[in-house]
């Protein structure tokens, strides 16, 4: 399914939410002084508009299929210790051994997973190796040590993937003796 038909489906979701949130207020007979009152007679008609469109968008397939791609070829690592960082820290994104976890079945979040999945496969596949002339696996040393990666939202849910300085500084250092630098390549 197309990212234009997901925000479509969206969009028309969100239009029926506006739309109970009209009716909700248009219905509701505000009491003076009781704001309690008025505060539930408003919210109970959008919050059943936004239980409707909770499970609405439930049945948006994408962002569910956890299957795994065959891994077809991994990296010779400068060190087992590398490896094992780069399973812990970059793995879930940058090869076909995601670990799906319990929330990446619940829509909307299943789509930011999903994309996140897809966008790190795309810059560097470690299961796929050499198959994709355009891998940045050679950027993967500059990305953690400018600390954009791992991404700060993917460490506060996956408390494994935070490295401290000194494992930080192995796998820089592993990255780099495994992939060269960005540096490196432009040289070339």
């Amino acid at each position: 399914m197309s990212l234009n038909r997901i925000l479509v489906g969206l969009l028309a979701l969100g239009g029926v939410f506006a739309l109970g949130f009209v009716v909700g207020s248009a219905r509701t007979k505000w009491e003076p002084g009781s704001w309690r009152a008025n505060l539930w007679r408003l919210g109970k008609p959008l919050l059943i508009v936004a239980g409707v469109f909770v499970l609405g968008i439930q049945l948006i397939p994408y962002g569910r299929a956890h299957a795994n791609p065959p891994i077809e070829a991994e990296p010779t690592w400068d060190s087992e210790e590398t490896r094992q960082l780069a399973v812990r820290a970059c793995f879930d994104c940058h090869s076909n051994e995601t670990r799906w976890p319990w929330y990446s079945n619940i829509a909307p979040v299943s789509w930011l997973v999903q994309r996140d999945v897809d966008s790190g496969r795309a810059h560097a596949n470690w299961s796929e190796w050499g198959l994709d002339p355009d891998d940045e696996s050679s950027e993967s040393a500059e990305t953690v040590r400018d600390e954009s990666m791992p991404p700060r939202v993917f460490t506060l849910l996956h408390s494994e993937a935070r490295l401290d300085d000194a494992e930080m500084a192995t796998l820089i250092s592993g990255l780099e003796a495994t992939f060269g630098s960005s540096e490196e390549r432009n040289d070339d």
